[in-house]
Formats: structure tokens, sequence, C-alpha cells
């Protein structure tokens, strides 16, 4: 039990400032920029072209998406990015309004969570939640 100890004194030892910011691939920041703006309603924080990066804000505190402009990205693999919303729905409603291709129906763990995937312009899963448990967390 020994290695149980030192990973529990590793991880008290880390002291997060509350912040978090993910990172995802794209392959063009000029049709991704408008697209988490208009679609995810996310705002522009900075753009820097000559490291082929920028960072925008979402509507969640001190949670940001950093774009990283590659030659090729998407695909599987990597974390899920999944954005809780009060009404899933409607959600769905507005990606259906701007084209947003999804992967298959809303799926529903009854009493505990709605789920629906969706994928930005380059192919990365990204995902909508409701919470059903009254927790708060999906």
């Amino acid at each position: 039990m020994a290695s149980e100890a030192t990973l529990e004194a590793t991880t008290t030892a880390i002291s997060y400032d509350g912040g978090l910011t993910c990172a995802l691939s794209v392959t063009s920041l000029d049709r991704s920029i408008p697209w988490y703006e208009n679609v995810l309603g996310m705002t522009l924080m900075y753009r820097m072209d000559e490291i082929a990066w920028c960072e925008l804000t979402s509507s969640v505190a001190r949670v940001s998406i950093g774009l990283s402009q590659v030659e090729s990205a998407g695909g599987p693999g990597g974390a899920t990015l999944t954005f809780g919303v009060t009404d899933l729905d409607s959600a769905k409603a507005a990606l259906d309004a701007a084209g947003v291709r999804q992967d298959g129906p809303i799926n529903e763990i009854p009493g505990m969570v709605r789920l629906l995937t969706f994928y930005d312009p380059d192919g990365n899963a990204l995902m909508f939640y409701q919470d059903l448990s009254g927790g708060g967390a999906g």
C-alpha cells in the first residue's frame, strides 16, 4: 500500500487556481473562431497568429477553450468537452438550426442524465449534458 500513500501525498501537494483551459486542434482559426462564437456563444479573449493559437471564454466560470491551428485536426481519441445545459432540447434545437452534425439522438439514462454528442467543423467531439439527478453534475 506504499503506492497509495505516495499517490495521496502527490495529489495533495498540487495547488490548483480554479481555472481550466481546454485545448483543441483545428485546421483554421478563421473558420473555427466564428463557429465557437456563433454556435456555442463563446467570446474571443485573444488571438496570436504567430503561434496559431487563440482562447475563447465560455459561460462556465474560469473555463476557456484554446484553439491550436494545425494541418490535420479532429478525429477519434482525446477528451470530449462536455458542457452542462439547463434544457437539452433547446440546446439541440440551436445546434439543428446551425446545421451542426450530431452523433445520433439525445441519449437518456433515466434519473441521471441526458446526453448529446456533436462535432465542430474539424470533427472534434463535444457534448452537452442535462442533469436529471437534481445534484447539479452530469
